[in-house]
């Protein structure tokens, strides 16, 4: 593994930054992320049972969070899984330091907040020596450029992503939260220096429901993507686990 680490400034403190660059080449397996979007932690952890060791990667996010999900996200670390506690935090520095410092202690491999710069720079200097990664929330994979206008943004979904990519860089993050639809240009300004977890998969043919920046996972990879954070299109099949197999297998396809 190549690791190279730079430091930097900003207006607060210099971050000396590490990155684990793709030389490390991921198994299809562990880029598979399925979400527990399920609507109690027994249903969680019937859905971690079925799947079994096809899966070695879970997100547990607010809904399972504000059910006892932290217990869970416990249990599935002390199982030898990774966990992504989806958490999107967003507040004042201060009260993002505390959050992130706790999340730090459960040994959960990624947590997100918003990629505004001073909840980044909070959350990259409050997880200290960990292993917690932290990811930057750009563009939430529901809205498109006509929901960013009703809000006032001045930007294409394309260009607001671009913008907060390269924050994120610039202040130490691990990586970034972002529809495949942006992956290559993410990489075309930052290169392989941050990891990208992409939402909204759907598998070809699939309904898109409330997302609308979706993309399959075949194609989605090709487009640049690390990891493929997949919940519904897995936990309501009809069989769980052959739906996780043929996605990691769809995954190793197009790697």
């Amino acid at each position: 593994m190549t690791v190279w680490a730079s430091p930097i400034k900003t207006g607060r403190t210099s971050i000396l930054r590490k990155h684990f660059m793709t030389s490390k080449i991921l198994q299809p397996r562990d880029r598979l992320i399925v979400g527990l979007d399920v609507p109690t932690i027994d249903d969680a952890r019937a859905m971690v049972n079925t799947l079994g060791d096809t899966v070695s990667f879970y997100k547990i996010g607010m809904q399972q969070v504000f059910a006892g999900g932290l217990d869970l996200a416990q249990d599935l670390v002390d199982q030898g899984k990774q966990v992504f506690l989806d958490m999107k935090l967003l507040d004042i520095p201060n009260t993002v330091s505390k959050a992130i410092e706790n999340i730090a202690k459960l040994g959960v491999t990624f947590t997100t907040v918003h990629a505004y710069d001073h909840v980044l720079l909070a959350a990259v200097e409050a997880r200290g020596s960990s292993n917690l990664q932290i990811l930057g929330v750009t563009v939430l994979t529901n809205l498109d450029d006509s929901d960013l206008e009703r809000m006032g943004i001045g930007m294409t979904a394309g260009e607001l992503v671009l913008t907060r990519a390269k924050t994120a860089l610039n202040l130490g993050v691990d990586g970034v939260i972002a529809s495949a639809h942006e992956a290559s240009a993410i990489h075309s300004v930052v290169g392989d220096k941050l990891k990208i977890v992409t939402p909204g998969i759907r598998l070809a043919g699939g309904d898109a429901q409330d997302q609308k920046r979706v993309m399959t996972p075949s194609l989605a990879i090709k487009a640049g993507s690390d990891y493929l954070v997949v919940a519904r299109p897995v936990i309501q099949a009809q069989d769980p686990q052959r739906a996780a197999a043929l996605i990691i297998e769809e995954i190793a396809n197009a790697a």
